[in-house]
Formats: structure tokens, C-alpha cells, sequence
């Protein structure tokens, strides 16, 4: 791509602004930072510490009324900002990234995607995690047919963080769109949807583990797919022994993959995509998952599978293609209304202990 890039306005610079998305679009060819919002003083000077170029503004109406000097807006503000940002955006005839969970319901993701079908604008949601390296290694999998006929798909995001952090995303109030459920829920259910499509059914578990919590932090969805396929998800913060990542298991073999892509560890530490020799998202022998028939992988069974990079920058040169030559959306927001159908089939499932049947 070549030309003047499109001027990206960011919203909000905690940790998805600053880790995820403000490294991201500064890396994208085609793409420039032209502002960071965040009211919060520290952030600010934080902003303009890693782009010297940017300008800083302490609320989103300061883009509105630069409407015509900006070309893109992304919302990485708390989860309840997400629908009214991404509703001015546009009614301000600019593009827009939201981060995920795109809101805090299908409806309020469906309202959203009809208003930037009328006006003629691109609505992408940040789900990044269609680019972590075990992910896009199952994905080449499961098309080359090396499971054969997949039954069942498990998948944990978990952690260890038995010490609350505070903040929104540990919230007791439905209007923050806080716990895990939606956090890292949104991550599994996405994923599990983009591997075996649309789901029949639902039942979910949600706990509140730690003493002070308001939300869940500890949750398990089962789903069954129209393909017949099951997926069972585990996101936690309570877990002291972690799972595979994924165990993925077919006619013909199974998937074993532990640990986390990457990419976050490598943005948090103040890597940036390109700026080294090193391969973007790519991970060592002893990491690769395994696959096989008849033995655990703990035991040796199995082959290694070379885990594929990962590749978080494939998101924003997709919306750089889309905006610059009209490529397609890399994640549409009627994408993201289908998960959240699920995760709040989940929450009613977990709340009156039912299956629910979509």
C-alpha cells in the first residue's frame, strides 16, 4: 500500500490501547496514530512519551469535531464506552474498530451493525486472538484433515490470580460488562464459532471464587454445534494447575497444545512487530503442541506440530486493505453479535441452571 496513510484516532490508553492497539496500527504500513483520548494525566504522558508525534486529547468530542482530519476511530475505552463511542463514530461518518466484547449485548451489536451499514462505513471488532499461533496451527489442522471428523474441542484460557486487582473488570455492577464471562469469554466462544460455526445449544457454569469478587472469575460453556462438534471452554482466574491450551479431539487424532501465544507477553515487554530480527509470534521446539492417537503427550505420545507465528498485525493491514481498496471486514460485527448470542444464552444458562437451546 502506498499513498498518504489514514489517520487513526485511538480511544482510551490503558491496557488495550497501549499494549494492544497503539503498537498494532503504528506498525501497520498504511495506517498513522494520529491521536490518543485519555483524560487520565499519567496515560497522557505516557502517550507522548512513545509517540512524540501524536496528539493527545482528554475526551472522544475533541475527535468528533476534528471528524474531517481523522480517517479511522478505535475504541479501546471500558467495555460500557464501547456502544455509545462506536455509535458517535459513525454518526460522525468515520470507520470504526471496538474492541471486544463490542457491546454488552447481540441487540445493542445488531443496532451498531445497521447503523454503519446505512452510512456506508466499516465496523470491525478487535478479535485478535483469530491470529494467536496455536489457534491459526489448529485452523491448518483440522483443514488439512489431520484429526479427521473433530468431536470435541476444549479450549482454557486460565490463570493464577487468586489476589483481586480491582478496577472495572472485576465490577459487580451490569453496567461495567465486567468478569470473565465477557472478557476472556468472548476470546473462546469467537474462536470456537470461526473453527465449527453455529451453535444448537448452550450450558454454562459461573462461579465468584475469591473472596471480595463481585463478578465471575472462574466459568466453564459447553456448546453444541449444528455440526454435531462439542466445544467445552474453561476461562478462569482461579486455576492453580493451568490445562492445555487446547485438546482438540477427532476420528483420526488428537491436538495437545499448552500455553499462551506470544504476542501479548512480547507487546507488554515493549516488543514491536518488525522491529527486530527476531520472527513476529514465534514460539520454541518445546512449546509445539502434539499430535497423535492411543497415549498422552505428557508421556511422549504423539508427534510435534510446529506451531505457525502468530500474527496480530494480519488484523490491521486487513483494515487497511478494507478501508485503502475495499478488502473485506477481517471481523464484522454481526460476527461478534453471534458470540455475544451465546454468552448470554450462557448467563441465563449459569442463573437458572438450564441448557438453552438457540
Amino acid at each position: 500500500m502506498t499513498g498518504t496513510p489514514l489517520r487513526v484516532g485511538l480511544v482510551g490508553y490503558g491496557l488495550a490501547g497501549s499494549v494492544f492497539h497503539a503498537p498494532l496500527i503504528a506498525a501497520t504500513q498504511g495506517l498513522a496514530l494520529d491521536t490518543v483520548v485519555t483524560s487520565n494525566p499519567e496515560r497522557q504522558a505516557q502517550a507522548r512519551a512513545e509517540y512524540p508525534d501524536v496528539t493527545v486529547a482528554a475526551s472522544a468530542d475533541e475527535l468528533w469535531a476534528r471528524a474531517d482530519e481523522l480517517d479511522l476511530i478505535v475504541v479501546a475505552s471500558p467495555n460500557k464506552t464501547h456502544v455509545p463511542l462506536a455509535t458517535a463514530a459513525l454518526e460522525a461518518g468515520l470507520p470504526v474498530v471496538v474492541d471486544k466484547p463490542v457491546a454488552g449485548t447481540a441487540a445493542q451489536a445488531r443496532t451498531l451493525a445497521e447503523l454503519a451499514d446505512k452510512r456506508g462505513l466499516l465496523l470491525s471488532v478487535f478479535q485478535n486472538r483469530r491470529w494467536d499461533n496455536d489457534f491459526l496451527t489448529l485452523r491448518k489442522l483440522i483443514a488439512e484433515g489431520e484429526l479427521g471428523e473433530v468431536y470435541r474441542f476444549e479450549s482454557r484460557f486460565e490463570r493464577w490470580r487468586p489476589q483481586l486487582k480491582g478496577g472495572w473488570r472485576e465490577s459487580g455492577d451490569p453496567a461495567e460488562i465486567g468478569g470473565l464471562l465477557y472478557d476472556l469469554g468472548s476470546h473462546v466462544v469467537d474462536q470456537a464459532l470461526v473453527l465449527f460455526g453455529p451453535v444448537t445449544s448452550v450450558y454454562a457454569e459461573t462461579d465468584v471464587r475469591r473472596e471480595g469478587a463481585r463478578t465471575d472469575d472462574d466459568t466453564f460453556v459447553a456448546l453444541t454445534h449444528e455440526s454435531g462438534v462439542r466445544s467445552h471452554l474453561y476461562v478462569s482466574a482461579t486455576t492453580a494447575q493451568l490445562g492445555p491450551r487446547f485438546r482438540v479431539l477427532g476420528s483420526k487424532a488428537g491436538y495437545v497444545k499448552h500455553g499462551l501465544d506470544p504476542q501479548e507477553a512480547a507487546l507488554r515487554d515493549g516488543s514491536r512487530p518488525g522491529a527486530s530480527g527476531a520472527e513476529w509470534g514465534a514460539e520454541p521446539e518445546e512449546l509445539w503442541g502434539r499430535l497423535g492417537a492411543g497415549e498422552s503427550p505428557v508421556t511422549g505420545g504423539g508427534s510435534p506440530v510446529p506451531t505457525l507465528p502468530g500474527d496480530y498485525p494480519a488484523y490491521y493491514a486487513a483494515v487497511a486493505r478494507a478501508l485503502l481498496s475495499g478488502g473485506p471486514n477481517p471481523v464484522t460485527a454481526r460476527e461478534a453479535a453471534a458470540a455475544l448470542d451465546i454468552l448470554e444464552a450462557a448467563r441465563r444458562s449459569a442463573a437458572e441452571k438450564v441448557t438453552v437451546t438457540l
